[in-house]
């Protein structure tokens, strides 16, 4: 069976995107941190991705290693994203590039079905998508890189739940800029 694993950057009040979808609150993350997200995807066999963070990802990631000034690190990251096998939840998005399989059918289902298949972990990253299948109990692992700001509302990390998740740290570390990443693995 699959692990599946949120994370995301968030804000100190617990929000992905201030109100209007803005993830300027983040500016650019640290080496360290970029690299720990790199890392996370090398480690990763498949992502899972809601509509409105696919559209973002992909207008950014496929060519950014073409961009002037482009990192070798942001080389790396957008190979590796651009060549890993990625999954997109939509009813409204009707085509998909970079070795991704749209879905448009019960989302739980399908990844309930994908968390059974043999494989290395998967991640998950959209906070609609992740919130149903928090509620459906099936991430695994959360990780959260909580950047030391406030921005008073927009889109939550954690989405309502029907009952308590209980959770085991993994990891606790601070980053450059005052970022804390923690790591919590499910308890079952």
């Amino acid at each position: 069976m699959r692990k599946l694993i949120y994370g995301m950057n968030l804000t100190l009040d617990g929000y992905i995107a201030a109100p209007g979808d803005d993830i300027g609150w983040g500016g650019l993350p640290s080496d360290e941190l970029f690299q720990f997200w790199s890392d996370q995807l090398q480690a990763t066999d498949l992502s899972l991705y809601g509509r409105k963070l696919w559209q973002t990802m992909s207008s950014h990631w496929p060519t950014a290693d073409q961009q002037p000034g482009a990192t070798p690190a942001h080389t790396e990251f957008a190979r590796r994203w651009r060549d890993m096998p990625k999954v997109v939840f939509s009813s409204t998005v009707d085509k998909v590039d970079w070795n991704t399989r749209l879905v448009t059918g019960d989302a739980v289902a399908e990844i309930t079905r994908l968390k059974a298949e043999d494989g290395g972990p998967m991640d998950i990253g959209g906070a609609t998508l992740a919130g149903a299948a928090m509620r459906a109990g099936l991430i695994d692992e959360y990780v959260l890189a909580t950047a030391p700001v406030l921005v008073g509302g927009g889109t939550p990390f954690f989405t309502a739940l029907d009952n308590w998740v209980n959770l085991n740290l993994l990891e606790t570390r601070t980053l450059p800029g005052g970022v804390i990443l923690t790591r919590y693995e499910t308890r079952r």
